[in-house]
């Protein structure tokens, strides 16, 4: 008797033929979980563990702000000998996994295997996974490059430092929850963006301790929000439910609990203006009320 293989599997090979003949190239976005359900008609689980497969095979990658897309089937050479290996090729080698598979997938023997060489040669460069995080954060970081000459105006320089740490953290999912407000870092790229907000606030008249409270709620905001990118990219890399589909499945959970009548305000709210979770929509708005209070405070103090 032919054996049959379970329908995850036999989707995952109807996708994977796409691939492999070019229908879908490098960059392509493949079937979501959601479009999954609906062109072969299964459940959420099964949809999820197509994409994981496609994953684990190496035919797919996770795109912060694309969803899921074909993988590049070139990779750069390894290097051949651990001579060949330095700090910083150990460093990026770190942060390609970070962003295609999670944080949670970084572990020095991951970072060894990309590389080619044995897990005790990355020890001569970094001493542990969390130096090696450390490291990460501040290469990332340093990928922003500040304009000699600032805009004109507290708030615009403001909005540029929080667009680009937003832009930043899309680029990098795991970067939010690898920085702490509470301890901070003793990262040098860090204090870059600390010394560009600081000066934008300095010399209108607010107390030294005011200023580096207002740096670290605007950089807070950005980073709080951000936290969400690496749950999406779980979701988009088909190793967690969509939010479509978690929407679908407690949407008439929430609405049983305010059609009740215990929450009469929130209830004529939302039923007035059905609200989209859009973690951009969100940022901004929070930016924007940020700098209005900040506006209000520099007003009082000149």
């Amino acid at each position: 008797m032919a054996r049959i293989d379970p329908p995850y599997l036999r989707i995952a090979a109807e996708i994977r033929h796409r691939i492999t003949s070019g229908e879908l190239r490098e960059g392509d976005k493949v079937p979501s979980t959601r479009r999954i359900i609906a062109e072969w008609g299964v459940a959420m689980a099964t949809a999820t563990k197509v994409l994981a497969t496609l994953k684990r095979d190496g035919l797919v990658v996770a795109k912060p702000g694309a969803g899921t897309v074909v993988a590049s089937r070139t990779r750069k050479a390894a290097p051949r000998t651990e001579a060949e290996l330095s700090r910083e090729r150990v460093v990026k080698a770190a942060i390609r996994i970070a962003d295609t598979e999670g944080i949670r997938a970084l572990s020095m023997r991951r970072v060894a295997s990309g590389l080619g060489v044995a897990t005790m040669a990355l020890y001569r460069h970094v001493l542990a996974k969390e130096e090696l995080i450390l490291e990460m954060a501040d290469l990332a970081l340093g990928e922003i490059r500040f304009p000699p000459e600032p805009p004109s105006g507290w708030r615009a320089q403001l909005e540029l430092m929080a667009r680009a740490q937003w832009a930043l953290f899309r680029r990098h999912p795991w970067l939010a929850q690898a920085l702490s407000i509470t301890r901070p870092q003793p990262l040098p790229n860090l204090l870059t963006h600390a010394d560009w907000a600081t000066r934008a606030l300095d010399g209108h008249g607010l107390p030294p301790s005011t200023i580096m409270y207002a740096h670290i709620t605007i950089f807070n905001h950005v980073r709080g929000i951000a936290l969400n990118f690496e749950a999406e990219a779980d979701t988009e890399s088909g190793t967690a439910v969509s939010a479509d589909a978690w929407l679908a499945e407690h949407e008439p959970i929430l609405w049983d609990l305010v059609s009740g009548g215990r929450f009469p305000n929130f209830a004529g709210v939302v039923s007035r203006a059905p609200f989209d979770y859009d973690l951009d929509t969100l940022f901004e708005f929070g930016l924007q009320r940020l700098l209005d209070g900040y506006a209000v405070l520099l007003a009082k103090s000149s």
